[in-house]
């Protein structure tokens, strides 16, 4: 990929986390009919992990908007949060009640239920 990104790639910006965004040096542009778009794609700092692209970058690799962040990134508003990396498989994965990993018991459940059974 490094190769292709110096044989093909125009840096067009960072993030904070250190991300290197690219698209086609030569143009990439495309009839507006055309299904096909210009060339985008991301260089990860450390570990390629796809929900460390901020929104403003993400919107601009999938083509929703041809606008380039800026610099500086979009202002921070207070509800905004940082990043969390995907704890999916670690220690720290959601698991619900009765799953295995917490000891595979789940409450019992309130009278409104009845199993069906075969007569």
């Amino acid at each position: 990929m490094r190769f292709f990104t110096w044989r093909h790639g125009e840096e067009v910006g960072r993030d904070d986390a250190g991300n290197r965004y690219y698209h086609d040096r030569k143009g990439g542009t495309v009839h507006r009919d055309s299904l096909r778009h210009e060339r985008r794609w991301v260089i990860y700092a450390g570990e390629d992990e796809a929900s460390r692209v901020p929104p403003e970058w993400h919107a601009w690799l999938h083509h929703t908007t041809d606008e380039i962040p800026p610099k500086e990134g979009i202002p921070r508003r207070p509800w905004m949060k940082d990043h969390q990396p995907n704890p999916t498989g670690s220690e720290l994965a959601y698991r619900p009640p009765g799953h295995t990993l917490r000891g595979g018991h789940r409450p019992h459940t309130t009278a409104d239920y009845e199993p069906w059974t075969p007569e």
